[in-house]
């Protein structure tokens, strides 16, 4: 069986998982205090896993500015059809996506039942392209009942646990993306002028909004596709930049790019009259408190 599942890793990846099973040693990125709460919950961890994948980022969607028809207002998002930023946003999900199963895949080879603490990470690779990468700790429940599939998230140790203990599971690493893009209008010039004095700048004010309200609307519907009741959010992250339009002069397009991470969570069920699991005990191994 492990060898059927070592068939979707890379090469390395199966001598490493290879190497972990022969030793029956394995290794976390989880500090004593998670280690401990995961273990009081019921969870024994089975080995670091880690997804990688590099992609070159090339056609975003859209080659020159928003066009004339937004210069009387109007924003643009990535989620709609023929929506500029379209391609690369599929292309972002795709590649944080591919990055995370080969983190799934490494810790189904190990027997585990899902991935603690993972950490989705975006960077310029050396040689050219992005390198995205999810690196997390897999662990086991003490249990004969088995998920069908293993879940992902981003909660610690400790946050795990209390969640366990609250009466909710995981069920996976949940993202929303969008990007949204506005053309300066009459209006927006109008508003930066120095003689306008001190008032909204409402153009930006509908960028930005959009943008987050897209965002999260993708981060419901990631959600809802792994079977949550609702979302832990770990990260929520907004950058704002602008571009000269190569076909009107002194003209420029401001483009706000909104990011969600997070967990999805469900709730269990419980015997009635029950008191759920018993309250979870850390000691601290510092001596002076």
């Amino acid at each position: 069986m492990p060898e059927q599942l070592d068939a979707a890793l890379p090469e390395v990846a199966r001598a490493r998982m290879a190497e972990i099973r022969a030793s029956q040693t394995w290794g976390s990125a989880l500090t004593t205090q998670e280690f401990a709460a995961i273990a009081g919950a019921g969870f024994d961890p089975v080995g670091q896993v880690l997804g990688t994948a590099v992609f070159h980022i090339g056609y975003a969607g859209r080659w020159g500015c928003s066009g004339a028809w937004s210069y009387f207002g109007g924003t643009e998002v990535s989620s709609s059809a023929y929506a500029p930023f379209s391609q690369l946003v599929r292309t972002m999900y795709g590649a944080r996506r591919l990055a995370l199963a080969r983190a799934i895949s490494e810790c189904k080879a190990l027997g585990g039942d899902g991935i603690v603490g993972v950490k989705l990470r975006v960077g310029h690779f050396p040689a050219g392209g992005m390198e995205f990468t999810a690196l997390g700790t897999a662990v086991r429940a003490r249990s004969k009942t088995r998920p069908a599939t293993p879940f992902t998230s981003h909660l610690t140790g400790q946050e795990f646990a209390k969640l366990l203990h609250g009466g909710w599971v995981p069920t996976g690493l949940v993202l929303g993306i969008s990007i949204a893009t506005r053309h300066d209008d009459w209006r927006t010039y109008g508003q930066l002028r120095w003689t306008a004095g001190n008032q909204e700048v409402d153009g930006y004010t509908q960028l930005i909004n959009h943008a987050r309200h897209d965002a999260r609307h993708q981060l419901q519907l990631d959600a809802k596709a792994h079977g949550g009741d609702g979302i832990v959010v770990d990260e929520m992250e907004l950058r704002i930049r602008e571009r000269e339009c190569p076909s009107y002069e002194n003209q420029r397009d401001h483009i706000a790019e909104a990011s969600f991470v997070g967990t999805s969570v469900a709730r269990f069920d419980r015997r009635p009259g029950g008191s759920g699991l018993k309250p979870l005990t850390i000691l601290t191994l510092n001596r002076e408190r």
